[in-house]
């Protein structure tokens, strides 16, 4: 049972993240047909003589439809300020109606939510040189937030999918990196936790789906990349535990491959990016390690 104190802490973290008003764009631009086939670009603030390293950001919610790229507005204008160009994804998400057996509106689309982390992440370097030519996309690194984390590890393994994936690249994309906060890397381990209340089977469309997609889709069978990764976690995290990014490392060290986890004491899943918290200032620390 989850102590009561953690709970309470856990949604004070929750109020303070949300809390920030909405930071409009300085441009869009429309990777698809669908509405929700849209990213917000956020300029670098201050000199920009340079060319700025590009942060794609891809937000978290449990790939469900009430989170949408909104709410981490403030944090990519927080980006912004520290000279990073940001491009804010946003994606096909799950219902927003209740399915049956589901608590609450059901986790993503399959495939659709995989199509457009693609389609968007192929797009990106066109669309950022025509909508902020301030970004420097020879320097990407990609990030997200919760399921945004599993998104951004999942856009960076695109090219150790199977040969039958819709979704491979023929090699590896060309990124600096990612810095993935508090991420659901490691499907299994996501689930044994009811992390989300089940969210990772909702995503690969339910339990009679979980064997047969899997490897397409969990962060943790996709290793190893050859792309420079850090995970950054809240010791503290009581939505997405330590054990599933601890999980998603160890698997990676199996694979060959050295990740970094940066666990952060006293800190749980929303200081990652809420601004005002001094979390927020060492997931931009960590960024910048990869990007210059």
């Amino acid at each position: 049972m989850t102590d009561p104190a953690a709970v309470e802490r856990d949604a004070a973290e929750a109020a303070s993240a949300f809390a920030h008003p909405a930071v409009a764009p300085d441009a869009t631009a429309a990777y698809g047909e669908h509405p929700d086939h849209v990213v917000d670009f956020y300029a670098p603030r201050g000199d920009t003589r340079d060319p700025a390293p590009l942060v794609v950001l891809l937000h978290g919610g449990a790939w469900r439809a009430p989170y949408d790229r909104q709410h981490v507005t403030p944090f990519a204008d927080f980006l912004a300020r520290q000279g990073f160009a940001v491009a804010n994804v946003e994606y096909r998400r799950g219902s927003t109606l209740p399915h049956q057996n589901a608590e609450g509106p059901v986790a993503g689309r399959w495939p659709e939510t995989f199509d457009d982390v693609a389609a968007a992440m192929d797009a990106l370097p066109a669309l950022a040189a025509s909508a902020l030519p301030q970004a420097d996309v020879r320097r990407t690194v990609v990030t997200g937030h919760s399921a945004g984390g599993h998104l951004a590890l999942w856009a960076a393994a695109r090219h150790v999918l199977a040969s039958d994936s819709p979704w491979r690249l023929p090699s590896p994309p060309m990124l600096r990196g990612v810095v993935a906060l508090a991420p659901i890397a490691d499907f299994t381990v996501a689930q044994e936790l009811g992390v989300c209340g089940g969210a990772s089977a909702q995503l690969l469309g339910g339990a009679e789906h979980w064997e047969e997609r899997l490897p397409y889709a969990d962060p943790a069978a996709l290793l190893p990349t050859g792309i420079a990764t850090a995970v950054v976690q809240g010791r503290d995290d009581i939505v997405v535990p330590q054990q599933v990014a601890e999980a998603y490392v160890a698997a990676a060290a199996k694979a060959g491959e050295m990740v970094g986890l940066t666990l952060l004491d006293a800190v749980g899943h929303f200081p990652l990016i809420d601004p005002a918290a001094d979390a927020c200032a060492v997931v931009a620390e960590e960024i910048s390690q990869l990007a210059w």
